[in-house]
């Protein structure tokens, strides 16, 4: 059981697995930098983006790169729509963090129960098959699904990264995440920066839902314990330290895969929420790593 080239798999495969976890955690974890929120209603658009590309593919018979498109309009238009018609309007009223909280959590539940009314409690796939073409590389199996999941991740969180350092439109958000009411003062409009960072979220959303969606199935439900991923990711990297964020989700989804070794899949969910109350009574402000992290981690 503990032979090399089994526990090379495991790493592997958990690695590969964390793709999509990853691009969600970043995508919470950005929009709770930038607007102080913890935006529960990206469930919502979790199932808003996979049931659209599911319909687009499955019922439209559109090629995969026009669902993944009408995926991003629907998603993005979908946050857009929240912040200002929503978000904004509390904003406005000077209304506390537990408002925020019920808004974004009871309308993600409103558009998740629609979506079980249109399409039904069965799993859901993009693909009639879910098996991928393999490929044995030094005694490991790499799957074509690992290698686009990886490769997509690797690309969002590079691009993420330019954009927040080298584009003025980036530094916007990062001026805003600071100090929003400071940043209005030098013409940096927070609207703005709100609506941007919520179609960028809306991108990884997308990202990670086809990853998922064409790896296993999904349920209108499943989006509140992807969610919930997010959320334990975001806490254990640290509040506003998105990329942080990113690597404790890998972490996560390793001792998810390890684990495997130790006890059955059943206790897999009983693990994240132990690993849920641990971070929140351990680590409320991350796992710190002074002066051994890397500048990426820490921005």
């Amino acid at each position: 059981m503990f032979e090399p080239i089994i526990l090379l798999q495991i790493l592997w495969t958990g690695i590969a697995t964390s793709a999509p976890f990853v691009l969600l955690t970043v995508g919470f974890s950005l929009t709770l930098k930038v607007t102080g929120l913890w935006n529960f209603a990206q469930s919502g658009q979790m199932a808003i983006a996979f049931y659209t590309m599911f319909f687009a593919m499955n019922g439209l018979g559109l090629p995969l790169f026009a669902a993944v498109g009408l995926g991003v309009v629907m998603t993005a238009g979908s946050a857009v729509l929240i912040e200002i018609y929503g978000l904004q309007v509390f904003r406005d009223r000077q209304s506390g963090n537990l408002m925020f909280f019920i808004f974004t959590l009871i309308l993600s539940e409103f558009v998740i129960y629609v979506i079980t009314l249109l399409f039904g409690t069965e799993p859901e796939t993009l693909y009639k098959s879910i098996l991928s073409p393999v490929d044995i590389i030094g005694g490991i199996a790499v799957s074509e699904w690992d290698k686009t999941g990886i490769g997509l991740t690797i690309l969002a969180l590079g691009a993420l990264y330019g954009f927040m350092r080298y584009t003025k439109e980036g530094q916007f958000l990062a001026a805003v995440a600071d100090n929003a009411k400071l940043a209005e003062l030098y013409g940096i409009s927070a609207q703005r920066a709100y609506r941007v960072v919520a179609v960028i979220s809306a991108l990884f959303i997308v990202a990670a839902m086809y990853l998922i969606g064409s790896h296993g199935g999904i349920v209108p439900n499943s989006p509140l314990e992807l969610v919930l991923s997010a959320v334990i990711g975001t806490l254990l990297g640290g509040i506003g330290r998105v990329f942080a964020a990113a690597w404790a989700s890998i972490f996560l989804a390793l001792i998810q895969s390890f684990s495997i070794l130790f006890i059955g899949s059943r206790w897999q969910n009983l693990l994240l929420y132990g690993f849920l109350f641990a971070t929140i009574l351990l680590f409320p402000r991350g796992v710190r790593m002074p002066r051994l992290r890397l500048a990426l981690i820490g921005r």
